[in-house]
């Protein structure tokens, strides 16, 4: 009985102790001992388990324990990183050492802990050899005798040697010796490595998952990866950009085989998911002036198997405007990528369009293929063939215009991000030859659109872009106004209303044959998401093709840039400040930088 009482008891005891409120963390302490290294101390408690812990509020006895274990490796490492070999951590749970802590009986509260870390003087290297080297091979400039003996360089050193290899097709280069010795006394960090090159590596062949609806012959002529071309790590990365660039997958993700075949083939696996087949999409820009303009898609990714785009997108302009009239265009685009070649892609579009602008009217009808190559990551160039038909009511009469056009673009794009650049130069120079049939007049047009965008820090961006163009051959009566020039509008001069510059003639205006603009941009984050923009404009037209006997006109203004994930959301509020278009201040709003 007195047995079954004492059982019962401690019981009781033991319920009634496990209902009691455990003590909470009280103070969690970072002591550093010989050390003024404000760089090194706050990396240490940055990569503490414990920090953050408390940081989080999982201040459980059992997650405190675990966090104390793991910061021991973790602060070595640290350590180690920065060039501290010979460190001391102690890390003390209400009093006792963590790591003496038995793990079956780890402690069931936890007021205080104390990290005590004295980090020992920072090593340099002595001796740094890597061997062999491949030809050409660059080791980082701090893996050097004297300079600051970091594990994160060792480990540098190590991959920059091995890169240098497999840059030189031997795929299954690796470190097979290490001797890396740390001498106390003198504070030095010995490093010998030793690599193993391996043999020359081919291509192998391609093993194309069956989880895509795009066939394996068009994803194999995508990627541009040869079976028995010598192995290079660029080409690997060249072709899962290629993938990714047609938009017809999700994830692209290529893998290289653990061994190598029999005859030092490598093959690489090929693993894809689709994005979703169709999509559509809708857009808004608002000007004062301008009025509001309305715009749509809809997109059929892989129609065909091909990894091919189809598209379909429809504009309306100008709704609400006191320019000019309403402008309607539908156009539909086929896209097809390696079609001559990994880089290359064909294209073919139907074009149709409505326009009532200020100087003339017309309705159009166009039918265009072409073929673009990308010469690299920068550089694409485009040809194509356009017929074009279109009836044009303007100061001279009614027109119809019956042309061939041979469009040949080339852009150079070095822009860090092409819908918010901060660094870096855009090119898009564009000469299309046209030939007249039906009595249209033949002849050509030439534009050129530079960019640049350098910033000062991370908050100021000076932008810059320059713009001219001209028309060789008919006379202005005999042009198509889609070669002519006008000026003024948010896509030209802002300040200035929507083509307001043209040609005076005999019974009204018209376009100009040649054509050059400035705008000058200082971007300023205000943020992360709100930015400030000043911005001034200017435009010139002329209807020589000499660019003689034109006129100038010029804006500036101020404007708001919120960040989200399309893109910055403009809104310019922009007035005129020479010329004789002016009308008042504008108002612009739209997607994306103006330039």
């Amino acid at each position: 009985m007195q047995g079954k009482m004492s059982l019962f008891a401690a019981c009781a005891l033991a319920a009634l102790l496990v209902g009691m409120p455990s003590k909470a963390l009280e103070t969690l302490d970072f002591n550093f001992a010989n050390t003024t290294d404000a760089a090194l101390t706050e990396a240490l408690e940055r990569v503490s388990s414990l920090q953050a812990a408390k940081s989080e509020g999982r201040i459980d006895p059992a997650d405190l324990y675990a966090a104390a274990l793991t910061d021991y490796r973790s602060l070595t490492d640290a350590l180690y990183a920065r060039g501290h070999y010979s460190g001391v951590i102690r890390i003390q749970i209400d009093g006792r050492e963590a790591a003496l802590i038995p793990p079956l009986a780890p402690p069931t509260q936890i007021t205080a802990i104390t990290v005590t870390i004295d980090p020992g003087p920072p090593f340099r290297f002595g001796q740094t050899t890597i061997a062999p080297l491949a030809p050409n091979s660059k080791l980082p400039e701090t893996f050097a005798q004297g300079r600051p003996a970091g594990a994160g360089v060792v480990t540098e050193a190590a991959v920059a040697a091995i890169d240098g290899w497999r840059a030189k097709s031997h795929a299954k280069a690796l470190i097979n010796r290490e001797e890396i010795t740390a001498n106390h006394a003198e504070h030095r960090l010995d490093v010998a490595l030793g690599i193993d090159p391996g043999p020359a590596v081919t291509f192998g062949r391609l093993i194309i998952s069956d989880s895509s609806s795009v066939r394996p012959s068009r994803i194999q002529a995508i990627a541009g990866l040869r079976e028995d071309a010598p192995f290079d790590p660029a080409a690997l990365a060249k072709a899962a950009d290629r993938l990714r660039r047609t938009g017809a997958f999700r994830s692209v993700a290529l893998t290289e085989a653990d061994t190598l075949n029999a005859d030092n083939s490598l093959d690489i696996a090929v693993s894809v998911i689709d994005e979703t087949p169709r999509r559509y999409g809708a857009g808004a820009e608002l000007s004062s002036f301008e009025g509001l303009t309305l715009s749509g898609f809809w997109l059929h990714r892989n129609a065909l198997g091909w990894a091919d785009r189809f598209r379909i997108e429809g504009e309306i302009a100008g709704l609400g405007g006191s320019t000019s009239g309403t402008d309607y265009t539908l156009s539909a685009l086929f896209e097809r990528p390696a079609v001559y070649g990994p880089d290359t892609r064909f294209t073919a579009r139907v074009d149709l369009a409505s326009l009532d602008e200020t100087d003339y009217s017309s309705n159009s009808f166009k039918l265009g293929f072409s073929a673009s190559k990308e010469y690299s990551d920068t550089l694409t160039a485009e040809l194509g063939i356009l017929y074009s038909a279109s009836h044009v009511r303007n100061v001279f009469g009614t027109t119809d215009f019956r042309l061939l056009q041979f469009p040949f673009s080339l852009v150079s794009d070095h822009r860090d991000a092409p819908l918010d650049p901060r660094n870096g130069s855009y090119i898009n120079a564009v000469l299309t030859p046209f030939a007249g049939l039906t009595n249209t007049a033949s002849g050509a047009r030439l534009t050129l659109d530079a960019r640049g965008y350098v910033s000062a820090g991370e908050a100021l961006t000076f932008a810059a872009r320059g713009q001219i163009g001209a028309v060789f051959g008919p006379s202005l009566a005999n042009t198509a106004p889609e070669f002519l020039f006008w000026s003024g509008g948010g896509g030209s001069v802002r300040g200035q209303p929507y083509q307001s510059l043209s040609v005076a003639v005999p019974g009204g205006t018209t376009g100009g044959r040649s054509f050059a603009s400035l705008s000058l941009e200082t971007r300023t984050d205000l943020s992360p998401t709100l930015g400030l923009v000043a911005f001034a404009d200017a435009g010139y037209i002329s209807g020589n093709t000499d660019f003689s006997n034109g006129n100038w006109h010029a804006g500036a203004g101020i404007g708001m840039r919120y960040d989200t994930p399309l893109g910055p959301l403009r809104f310019d509020l922009a007035g005129p400040i020479s010329g004789t278009t002016g009308d008042g201040a504008q108002i612009y709003i739209g997607i994306g930088q103006a330039f």
